[in-house]
């Protein structure tokens, strides 16, 4: 894998063992998917081990059926010292018909840790599209809302 890799996407069939009672792939079998492909791309982009910090704004569009060619599209959208923004987009087709459809996307943040666990600093990554500057524009506003939350959450934690 060439260092500092930006985006991926993984491509693969979804299994019976991914089905919830109503036939339909469920919902942690997604985001499991999700946690994987923001693991290699952020693995990929900063070359050393990374965790889940956060996973938000996790939206289910559409339904996955078993059969289907389900593919997770990953994305790095804003860097901080040690942390990467991911965005991540999951689409689903029949294999037959190559008529993909989205059916699921959210922003993870991932952080690149030591061998002890402790953050560790990454490349920066400086948007030059006029699509990478307002992905990274939303990046930048969606951290501000996540910290107004987290302070309204205060209220549950004490």
């Amino acid at each position: 894998m060439e260092q500092n890799q930006r985006e991926l996407t993984l491509r693969f069939l979804a299994e019976p063992q991914d089905v919830n009672f109503g036939g339909k792939v469920h919902g942690g079998a997604v985001m499991k998917w999700i946690d994987l492909a923001a693991y290699a791309c952020s693995a990929g982009w900063s070359s050393r081990y990374c965790v889940t910090a956060y996973a938000g704004g996790i939206r289910f569009v559409a339904p996955i059926h078993v059969g289907n060619l389900v593919e997770v599209a990953a994305k790095v959208i804003y860097t901080g010292n040690s942390s990467m923004h991911i965005a991540l987009e999951v689409s689903a087709c029949d294999p037959k018909s190559m008529n993909r459809r989205l059916t699921t996307h959210c922003i993870v943040i991932m952080v690149a840790v030591d061998e002890s666990g402790q953050p560790v600093k990454i490349p920066q990554w400086v948007p030059q599209t006029d699509e990478d500057k307002k992905q990274h524009a939303t990046a930048k506003k969606l951290m501000d809302m996540r910290k107004q939350i987290s302070e309204e959450m205060q209220i549950f934690t004490g």
